[in-house]
C-alpha cells in the first residue's frame, strides 16, 4: 500500500448537509432552525445548562466539599493480611487482586500499611510502603521492593 492509495474506512466520511437549498432536501428555507426566535438568529442560541431563565439544575443543587484532582489514590493492604502467603513467596499487586485481598489496583497503585504482625518471609512488590510496614517486612526476613 502506498500513501496515495490510502482511503478512509467505509462510512467514515459523510457528505456535508447543504442547508437552505430548496424544499426537496427537507432543509430548505429556514434550514432546520424553525421560525424566528433566538435559535433562528445567526450567532443565536443559548449556553450549555441554560433553562430558559428557570434556575438551572447546577445552581439548584447543593454544593459541598472539594474534589482534589491531584490527590493520590492507593489500594491499601495491611501487612497482617499477607500472612496467607507461603514463606518465600513473591507478592505483587496483580497477585493481591487475583486472590481478592484488594478489589482493584487504584490509580496510583498499592500501598502496604503496617497494621498487625507479619509472620512470613515475603518478597513484596508495591508502589508505596509505610515505614512501619517496611520495618515489619524486614524484621520477618522479607524484602519490600518499590515498583
Amino acid at each position: 500500500m502506498k500513501l496515495h492509495e490510502l482511503r478512509p474506512a467505509e462510512g467514515a466520511v459523510q457528505e456535508r448537509k447543504r442547508l437552505g437549498r430548496g424544499t426537496a432536501t427537507g432543509q430548505g428555507k429556514t434550514s432546520g432552525r424553525g421560525q424566528k426566535g433566538q435559535g433562528a438568529r445567526s450567532g443565536g442560541g443559548v449556553r450549555p445548562g441554560f433553562e430558559g431563565g428557570q434556575m438551572p439544575l447546577y445552581r439548584r443543587l447543593p454544593k459541598r466539599g472539594f474534589n482534589n484532582p491531584f490527590k493520590k489514590v492507593y489500594s491499601l493492604v495491611n501487612v497482617e493480611k499477607l500472612n496467607i502467603f507461603e514463606d518465600g513467596a513473591e507478592v505483587t499487586p496483580e497477585i493481591l487482586r487475583d486472590m481478592g485481598i484488594i478489589r482493584k489496583i487504584e490509580k496510583d497503585g498499592v500501598k502496604i500499611l503496617g497494621e498487625g504482625n507479619l509472620e512470613r518471609k515475603l518478597n513484596i512488590k508495591a508502589h508505596k510502603f509505610t515505614q512501619s510496614a517496611t520495618d515489619k517486612i524486614e524484621a520477618a526476613g522479607g524484602k519490600a521492593e518499590v515498583i
